[in-house]
């Protein structure tokens, strides 16, 4: 029989793993976690997409007339950041009920919390559909380590997905998709001191920062998800004072909603910034997630979490985009929720924390999913 498992105790451990993106550096707590795993009875298949960049995929039970259910949550961090820290990022310290550290939120306690929960219930997993637990590197550069086990056909199958991302447990049932594009301007060097040899990259940029701001989707919001969104997030060119830059860069950050065609906008906006931008290339381009809560799967994780949370649940999405914009089309559109210990709030931050008591709570939550998957899958 397997034992009970300290997820609390589990985050911490996989806070110590410096996993920071880039460079990312995955594979010890891929192993650790892996290693886990295997002690449970669970099957365990590493998946690299470069060096160090481990991805795992670990399985248990599965009745051939029956699809499992995933659970997913990345391992990648992002940066500390240039502002100094006041806990250690790498402790889990935990302070007032609060647990601090980078990825304490986003995501290791969600990633823990689903890991504890299979382990607790792995040996009634054996007849039973069963679960697979996708645990991805790279997710916060744009899902790399997702994409590369979907393209290299080893996911296997699903039924639904719960993706453990921040929801301070609250259930979301979508999040908006993401477009990253990287415009590019040229021009001729000069001499500062005589710029009407050259021609100015940066007024160029310039332009097109100004008419970004006036842009205008021409779509209808989205019933819960809103309005798509475009942030010019970096603008860079030039490479001293006193030379007029031959070469500027604007990165955009766009949002989008269900039913826009991302080929198409970037099309759109080509033609919008014409004849400023030379190019405009998308370096992360996912698709958002958005599963109908009247969904029946939907609706049960719903009353499970109105159930455990002692409240009722509203329809509501997450800001961010997940590994979901991979895995949920891979595994054939299947239903997925967003739903993990973290605070929304904290992910990205400095002295990013995590409420404590939250984590077992998750764990309580996925184990009562877990069962009623079990349930309504050979009713």
């Amino acid at each position: 029989m397997t034992g009970m498992m300290d997820a609390v105790a589990l985050t911490r451990t996989l806070i110590g793993f410096d996993t920071i993106n880039p460079p990312g550096h995955e594979r010890a707590c891929a192993e650790h976690l892996g290693g886990l795993l295997e002690a449970a009875g669970f099957a365990v298949g590493y998946h690299a997409f470069a060096d160090d960049r481990t991805s795992l995929i670990a399985t248990r039970g599965r009745r051939a007339d029956l699809k499992p259910l995933c659970f997913t949550g990345h391992i990648d961090t992002v940066p500390l950041g240039a502002a100094p820290w006041t806990q250690d990022p790498f402790a889990g310290d935990v302070i007032d009920g609060k647990m601090y550290g980078r990825g304490t939120t986003d995501m290791k306690s969600g990633v823990a919390a689903f890991v504890a929960a299979a382990i607790d219930m792995a040996d009634s997993l054996d007849d039973s559909p069963g679960v697979v637990l996708v645990i991805t590197a790279g997710e916060e550069t744009g899902c790399e380590g997702a994409r590369h086990m979907a393209m290299s056909g080893v996911l296997g199958e699903a039924g639904a997905i719960v993706i453990a991302e921040p929801t301070s447990n609250y259930p979301f049932v979508g999040h908006k998709g993401a477009l990253w594009l990287k415009g590019r301007t040229s021009g001729v060097t000069a001499h500062g001191s005589m710029p009407d040899r050259g021609v100015n990259a940066l007024y160029k940029a310039a332009r097109a920062v100004a008419k970004l701001e006036d842009f205008d989707f021409n779509v209808a919001p989205h019933e819960v998800l809103g309005k798509p969104t475009l942030n010019v997030g970096t603008l860079h060119g030039g490479l001293n004072v006193n030379s007029v830059p031959d070469l500027a860069e604007v990165g955009i950050d766009i949002r989008t909603i269900p039913g826009m065609d991302h080929g198409r906008l970037r099309e759109g906006l080509s033609g919008y910034l014409a004849p400023d931008v030379d190019t405009l290339d998308a370096f992360v381009d996912l698709d958002g997630i958005w599963t109908d809560p009247r969904n029946a799967w939907m609706s049960r994780v719903a009353a499970i979490a109105s159930e455990r949370l002692g409240e009722k649940i509203e329809v509501r999405t997450a800001t961010y985009f997940t590994d979901g914009s991979i895995l949920t089309p891979a595994y054939g559109q299947v239903p997925s929720m967003v739903l993990g210990p973290g605070e929304p709030a904290m992910a990205h931050q400095t002295d990013e924390y995590c409420y404590v008591d939250r984590i077992p709570e998750a764990v309580e939550l996925y184990k009562a999913i877990i069962s009623d998957w079990m349930t309504a899958s050979v009713a």
